[in-house]
């Protein structure tokens, strides 16, 4: 067959597969529309999971009679104008092949008004055949109702799903468009059947109202609220505790720019600021907005712009992984300030003056660790050593856990607090302090290099040889050594100090495929992490072992100043705390 130009229907089928793929993705384009047309007030109708009718209507500026017939064209817009405006978007679409795309491939009834025109005027399109403008009766704003979707196209339509199955898809993206815009009114209709009816949320308070509305107040529960900016960034939004972790990414809203999207570069930093408090497994939960210069993000990277590029990707993660982590951290006070002074033990009855404690060794004999830490060190990681002084009720601290009373089971630690009783794991608390302890004590050696007794020779792809030679300067700034010794060898000659019993050959094949595609690496990090894991998992403090009320309370006060206590390294709650008001309830006070 020799080179032709396509004819027009089949063009407009060709479009339309890159943007019409299912119902979701026609609400999605519709929704979006209305958006960039300033509208305050969105309703949304489906019929039959909206195979049968999508009805979108909205109160925005409307479009002009004599612009109805060009709005159904292919790439006709109003949003840009120049290479400029392109390269730096601030609207949700642009491309101009929405309404032409989805009435190639439906029944699409157009009716607009704007808001200096006396009437509406409305437009049909019936599978790609476009009629002329007639009057209508509406309000400003504009309707448009989408009708047997793929009627013309019945292969597509065979690969639609049930009619749950697509309202479900259709009900994700109506909740990530109306998360993204709480200055927006939505309202949602399934089979004549009200869904929601979201007002305008101006304040936090009403954002958490949404929120709680789409995702269930479970996750409010919860969750931490934050914002950070910094260098022409800033991140806000809310994190769920790791104990609310998930089987599936469902609960995870990342939008940039208030626009939804599932760009792997933040979801790699969530996930990388959770590693140390989640179970590989598990999934976090959080909605997060990230605001940047538009110039400094590519939104046309994907039809449907569900994925983007960042022009300097790793300041990007860098950036949204540290504010988590910091969030992670210290849940209770504010991203970026520092935590306030642990309390100490009270004075002995009858005795005024502050008494030191002498060291507590909760952790366990140095013969009991991996061989790498005893080859390290020879004392165990962790003794518990408080100065006790009177508290300052005046100078609490953020997290408050109590005076011990009493050890229960040889494993639970119980506390009084001014709220009722705080109840410690005592090995998953210890588990968490020492892993810190190890990570501060490693700060400096976790990456310092070591060189190999038997330096070890690899084949790599040439491109990954390539990377080798080129990011010298990286893999030393990681702790390795490596030099290139052929078109696709290359010579491993020293790897991080704390990584030496490793699988070298794995590392650095992890570690030079990240380089690669990422121009950086938490291979390395993530692993030396995972090392000090699990020594802090053999040192901890076993069950059944019998603590003091002085040991009791030098672990509360150890807590209290220790990053992420909440959780242990596999992710377990570390401390819980039950109410006077739940105790009232469970022996019927009151009533």
């Amino acid at each position: 067959m020799g080179i032709r130009v396509l004819p027009s229907e089949l063009i407009d089928q060709i479009a339309a597969g890159e943007v019409v793929e299912r119902p979701a993705a026609v609400v999605k384009e519709l929704i979006e529309n209305s958006l960039d047309a300033g509208a305050s007030r969105i309703d949304l109708e489906i019929e039959a999971g909206g195979t049968r009718l999508i009805r979108v209507t909205d109160n925005g500026k409307g479009i002009a009679a004599d612009e109805l017939t060009l709005a159904m064209s292919r790439h006709a817009t109003s949003k840009i104008s120049s290479l400029d405006d392109l390269e730096a978007l601030a609207t949700l679409g642009f491309r101009g092949e929405a309404l032409p795309s989805i009435g190639s491939v439906a029944r699409l009834k157009l009716t607009s008004r704007a808001a200096d025109a006396p009437q509406a005027w409305s437009l049909v399109c019936d599978g790609g055949a476009i009629g002329e403008p007639k009057p209508a009766a509406l309000g400003v704003g504009t309707t448009v109702e989408v009708r047997e979707l793929f009627f013309n196209t019945p292969a597509r339509r065979k690969f639609l799903r049930s009619e749950r199955t697509e309202y479900s898809h259709l009900d994700d993206v109506v909740k990530s468009l109306a998360l993204a815009r709480p200055d927006v009114a939505f309202s949602l209709k399934h089979d004549q059947k009200g869904q929601f009816s979201l007002p305008v949320a101006t304040d936090r308070a009403a954002r958490e109202a949404r929120i709680a509305a789409l995702c269930g107040d479970e996750l409010l529960e919860h969750a931490t609220w934050f914002e950070r900016a910094v260098e022409g960034m800033s991140l806000e939004g809310w994190v769920a505790a790791p104990t609310f972790s998930r089987a599936q990414p469902d609960l995870q809203f990342t939008f940039v720019n208030g626009r939804f999207v599932r760009d792997k570069l933040l979801k790699h930093a969530i996930r990388h600021a959770y590693r140390d408090v989640l179970y590989q497994a598990r999934h976090p939960a959080c909605v997060l907005f990230l605001t940047i210069d538009p110039r400094r993000v590519d939104v046309n990277a994907h039809p449907a712009k569900l994925e983007i590029r960042f022009r300097d990707s790793r300041s990007v993660h860098d950036f949204v992984f540290r504010t988590i982590e910091s969030v992670l951290a210290h849940p209770e006070s504010q991203v970026g300030e520092s935590r306030p002074a642990p309390a100490v033990l009270p004075a002995a009855p009858g005795d005024g003056a502050p008494r030191q404690i002498s060291e507590l060794p909760l952790g366990q004999s140095s013969r009991r660790l991996p061989p790498l830490y005893q080859r390290l060190h020879s004392q165990p990681p962790l003794s518990i050593t408080r100065v006790a002084e009177p508290r300052d009720p005046a100078a609490s601290p953020a997290l408050d856990l109590g005076t011990a009373l009493a050890q229960l089971g040889g494993i639970y630690v119980l506390a009084e607090v001014a709220e009722g009783l705080v109840i410690v794991d005592m090995h998953a608390a210890h588990e968490r302090i020492t892993y810190e302890a190890m990570k501060l004590e490693f700060a400096a050696d976790r990456l310092a290099a070591e060189p190999l007794l038997i330096p070890i020779d690899l084949r790599l792809a040439e491109r990954e040889a390539d990377v080798v030679e080129n990011l010298q300067g990286a893999l030393t700034q990681l702790g390795f050594a490596v030099e290139r010794r052929g078109i696709g060898e290359i010579r491993v000659l020293a790897v991080p100090r704390l990584l030496a019993d490793a699988d070298i050959a794995t590392l650095v094949r992890e570690v030079v495929a990240d380089l690669a595609i990422q121009g950086t690496s938490t291979t390395v990090e993530a692993a030396a992490d995972a090392l000090l894991a699990d020594m802090a998992c053999h040192s901890a403090v076993r069950a059944n072992r019998r603590l003091g009320l002085e040991e009791m309370n030098a672990l509360l006060r150890q807590m209290e100043q220790t990053p992420r206590i909440d959780q242990c390294n596999h992710g377990r709650p570390t401390w819980t705390r039950v109410t006077l008001g739940e105790l009232d309830r469970l022996f019927l006070r009151g009533r």
